[in-house]
């Protein structure tokens, strides 16, 4: 399997709630309430609507999210993506045109502290 292969993906006019664990990386479009963990890769897409607790790998985002964020290794915020809430990762990186509206804790012990419940 290739490392940028989608495992899974939830697709455009799809919504789901509940809790999300992968290994690799999934790709959402919909939209997804409550709780995603994994090591792998989160892609949120432009149409996508997250609402609840993110602890990935990486989480690759062009879509909206609102909630916690912990990300072992990075956060990218593409130029279309909006974020609401908390994050927590060793590296960020936001497009011009990104909007994040909450706290940023840059974390550079690679592991990402319990979020709050």
């Amino acid at each position: 399997m290739a490392k940028d292969e989608i495992n899974a993906f939830l697709g455009a006019g799809t919504s789901y709630e509940g809790r999300l664990s992968f290994q690799g990386s999934v790709r959402i479009d919909g939209n997804f309430q409550g709780e995603v963990e994994s090591e792998g890769v989160l892609v949120v897409g432009r149409e996508a609507f997250i609402r609840g607790q993110v602890k990935v790998g990486q989480l690759i985002s062009s879509g909206r999210i609102e909630g916690e964020i912990a990300a072992k290794e990075r956060c990218v915020f593409h130029k279309t993506a909006s974020f609401k809430g908390a994050v927590v990762t060793p590296a960020l990186v936001v497009e011009d045109g990104a909007v994040i509206d909450g706290s940023v804790s840059m974390n550079t012990n690679g592991t990402p502290p319990a979020l709050t419940e």
